[in-house]
């Protein structure tokens, strides 16, 4: 089988190689392993989100403006 890559694209999986022999499909297949979390989120992690989302729903948020004012970046 064969694909087709751009040129810039090509050039991206050659800087991403572990070694320069190392076929393009080990490296799209360490890629892919990468982008792909199979792993569930637990029911503490997804008590969290639904926290933060309402927190953000609600306007409890600091900007980040007041954040680096608040830790004295400012």
């Amino acid at each position: 089988m064969n694909i087709s890559v751009d040129t810039q694209t090509k050039e991206k999986l050659n800087l991403l190689k572990e070694y320069p022999e190392e076929p393009y499909n080990s490296v799209i297949g360490r890629l892919t392993r990468m982008a792909i979390d199979e792993d569930e989120l637990s029911d503490e992690a997804m008590q969290g989100i639904e926290e933060a989302l309402e927190d953000i729903k609600m306007g409890r948020t600091y900007s980040e403006y007041e954040i680096k004012k608040e830790i004295g970046l400012l």
